[in-house]
């Protein structure tokens, strides 16, 4: 089992590249399912997710081939026949792909059959409001033995209104929708840059769809989607942990290939923080403002504060002069991180949703556990400004959702380093 054995002390001097969107690039890969053609995607992250997503769909029947050499990060997916329209449990136990492929595979084939979703151990990610709104869409039900089964002769357009905010319920239901007959209204719908994304690539294969983005998305099914090309939006949270890592080590890093206006409130943010930031088109840098001040947060819906930055924030917030409340609103489970933390030498209490932290502590190398895909970046960050030498293990969790982590850390300074098997044999 890899680890990262990581030694503090450098700032990160330099330039690093965003790579594509994980959370945009599984959804969309997911919408190959809705067309006979061949759909190119472009800007893939080469993570384990990706991997997990490719042999799922492969699994039912349709042909996947990712990019090696220089086009390395463009995958085809053609779904020209799905003989085997189940999302099988020992392919996606390991995150929530199976909720993503329920609405395109009944859209599509009248019939979809998947195991309950997986993932990090974060909190619950329930699918009522998916099943709900597939049910309103004609859509009948029925859950035996770990699995949910899901049939209909056609879906029909139906008024929804999610009863919470939901990104992969929004996601989901958007999809079942473009092959529905008559009109669906979206309301009460996710926000973030990744349901933009996928609408984009829906419309780009024949969808009719206004208002993504917005609270409200109406779609008027059509009977068939054709194949299409996009481009995936970068990864927002990926820029986001490595805005923090300059910031924390006291850098100037200049993280390159990023959309900024995704990054306004972890922008914010940083600037309470005393910390330097230039926006660019496409990139933003930043630097060292001197000694970091403590700023509190509440991790929200898009385009509040996300709780994918949340671990990595509270990381920056240990080296902050002053107290640092840290509130997660969006999963209950959220907090693991907190005692690897604390063994390094962090001051951090627990109560509740509500994380109090007492900076600005001195950090000493230890060895750490990670327990999810966030938490472990923010225990690469805080092992980047711990006296000694870190030990990070099971970063088969950071695999996941980071494309090479160590290799880009090390191009900016950082004195990091893989040990065991590597991943994707690098």
């Amino acid at each position: 089992m890899d680890k990262f054995v990581v030694r503090g002390g450098n700032p990160l001097l330099g330039t690093i590249k965003i790579s594509g969107a994980k959370n945009s690039a599984l959804p969309c890969m997911a919408a190959a399912i809705l067309t006979e053609d061949e759909v190119i995607l472009e800007n893939i992250p080469q993570v384990q997710d990706i991997e997990t997503e490719r042999k799922l769909l492969v699994s039912m029947g349709a042909e996947v081939q990712l990019g090696y050499g220089r086009a390395q990060h463009r995958t085809h997916i053609q779904c020209g026949v799905l003989s085997d329209p189940v999302a099988k449990y020992e392919i996606v136990k390991t995150m929530r792909a199976s909720s993503l492929v329920l609405g395109p595979l009944i859209a599509r084939t009248g019939m979809a059959r998947v195991a309950m979703p997986g993932g990090c151990a974060i909190g619950g990610r329930p699918i009522d409001l998916h099943l709900k709104a597939l049910e309103a869409m004609g859509a009948r039900i029925t859950q035996d033995h770990g699995y949910l089964e899901a049939k209909t002769e056609r879906l029909r357009g139906a008024h929804i209104v999610f009863d919470r905010i939901t990104v992969t319920g929004t996601e989901d239901i958007l999809m079942a929708a473009v092959l529905a007959e008559g009109e669906t209204i979206l309301e009460n719908c996710a926000r973030e840059p990744e349901v933009t994304d996928l609408a984009a690539l829906l419309t780009a294969m024949g969808a009719h769809i206004e208002g993504a983005g917005t609270s409200t998305i109406t779609v008027k099914g059509v009977a068939r989607l054709h194949g299409a090309r996009h481009r995936i939006n970068p990864d927002r949270i990926e820029a986001g942990t490595f805005l923090l890592a300059g910031a924390i080590t006291g850098g100037d890093l200049n993280v390159d290939c990023c959309e900024p206006h995704h990054l306004g409130s972890l922008i914010a943010k940083l600037e309470q923080c005393g910390v330097r930031i230039e926006v660019g088109k496409d990139n933003v840098r930043v630097r060292s403002g001197g000694q970091l001040k403590a700023a509190d947060i509440s991790t929200e819906e898009y385009p509040g504060f996300p709780t994918d930055m949340q671990a990595q924030f509270m990381a920056l917030a240990t080296q902050a002069e002053g107290t640092t409340t840290v509130t997660e609103n969006i999963f209950e489970n959220r907090f693991m991180h907190v005692q690897e933390l604390n063994r390094m030498g962090a001051n951090i209490s627990v109560q509740g949703r509500t994380a109090t932290v007492r900076g600005r502590t001195g950090l000493q190398s230890a060895a750490v556990m990670c327990s999810d895909l966030r938490a472990s970046a923010s225990l690469v960050l805080a092992a980047l400004v711990a006296e000694g030498e870190s030990i990070l293990d099971r970063v088969y969790h950071i695999d996941r959702g980071y494309e090479r982590i160590e290799e880009k850390l090390r191009g900016v300074g950082a004195q990091i380093r893989r040990m065991g098997e590597v991943f994707g044999k690098r």
